[in-house]
């Protein structure tokens, strides 16, 4: 029997009951009580048993060597789209916290007080903050309360005692507090998570798939020039090729739908080598009606517009792009005079994905 004496109260444990100074190294996950307030119970340490693609790995270390240099707090900040490989990192991010020696917190909900409770914990540790644009983002506050993600503004700033490193995964950017957004000072890391390359479905794929698969391949490619595809769609499609189905025949019963237009940049080349470019064009590449596109010149003056059939639009391997043979397409009407004695070789048709977040320099 063990005895703890807090004040003029006395609670009684069993011989279980061990005394830390520091938490140890292990995943942790907060837990309330409404007669007993905060606590952390512990969880199964997270563990990459999986092939990384990508860059993740370099990303990893960069914020493990910053958080090593830095005397004060260090915020990652985690967004993209769903199964696109944020939770994945969060795996890599705890695992490596374990070695290293660190603890890991994990916050799945908002509780008000949360901040205060996180901020007594004096040593170093990692918390991380998982879909925070739903735990926090959407919470509806009762009149009078503080914002959630306000609240937890004085400890992204590291003003309370114990350095810690700040790990939050979002699919909505914009449910982001202006806050914390642009603020290095609070979130020196900004990762964005875009969807695989050619290149990297390949490799995937290669990996996964039975070696007699390798020739469905091309159409998973040429496929996720239609819609982006993430690695938990591809994991399905691989599943799916290795029972004997075809691509074509797995994706008409896979939970991968056609749920909202996706956008294109559309370039048209003549044969005498000039061009025309169409931007961020609406088009449902799995329908197979005619489409109508207006293209402009390099002014942004309306030149010209043409239709053709989707059936007609195909992968090219060369080129990594889908496109459109010229004698597939014709000229609805000439804004312009000058483009009608001028022949077309072909449109290609590029998806636009997610919008880079980060400037160019």
């Amino acid at each position: 029997m063990n005895i703890i004496n807090f004040g003029d109260r006395y609670e009684i444990y069993s011989d279980s009951l061990r005394v830390f100074t520091e938490l140890p190294a292990k995943t942790y996950a907060v837990c309330f009580n409404k007669m007993s307030g905060f606590s952390l119970q512990s969880r199964s340490d997270m563990a990459v048993k999986e092939k990384v693609y990508g860059d993740h790995e370099a990303k990893v270390t960069k914020v493990f060597r910053s958080f090593s240099a830095f005397d004060r707090n260090l915020g990652v900040l985690l967004s993209g789209n769903k199964g696109i490989g944020k939770s994945l990192f969060v795996k890599m991010i705890c695992q490596k916290a374990n070695e290293v020696g660190l603890p890991v917190i994990i916050v799945d909900a908002y509780i008000p007080g949360i901040a205060s409770y996180l901020e007594s914990i004096e040593q170093e540790v990692v918390v991380i903050f998982d879909e925070f644009d739903k735990t926090f983002g959407d919470v509806k506050r009762m009149e009078g309360d503080v914002d959630p993600q306000t609240s937890l503004l004085t400890m992204f700033d590291g003003v309370s005692t114990g350095k810690k490193l700040f790990v939050i995964t979002c699919n909505e950017i914009r449910k982001i507090s202006e806050f914390l957004v642009n603020r290095p000072g609070r979130f020196h890391y900004h990762f964005r998570f875009n969807y695989p390359s050619d290149k990297e479905i390949e490799e995937y794929l290669k990996d996964k798939l039975d070696e007699q698969f390798y020739d469905q391949i091309p159409s998973v490619i040429s496929f996720s020039k239609r819609i982006g595809l993430t690695y938990d769609c591809l994991r399905a499609i691989a599943f799916e090729i290795n029972c004997g189905e075809t691509f074509k025949r797995a994706i008409e019963d896979l939970n991968i739908v056609n749920t909202e237009g996706e956008q294109y940049n559309l370039t048209l080349y003549f044969k005498d080598g000039g061009t025309l470019v169409c931007r961020r064009e609406y088009i449902d590449m799995y329908g197979w009606e005619s489409v109508y596109i207006d293209f402009r010149d390099k002014s942004s003056k309306m030149a010209l517009e043409v239709h053709f059939e989707l059936a007609d639009c195909i992968y090219d391997g060369f080129t990594g792009n889908m496109q459109i043979d010229g004698q597939a397409v014709e000229v609805s009407s000439y804004y312009q005079k000058e483009y009608k004695d001028r022949e077309i070789s072909r449109i290609t048709v590029v998806r636009c994905g997610q919008r880079s977040i980060h400037y160019a320099v």
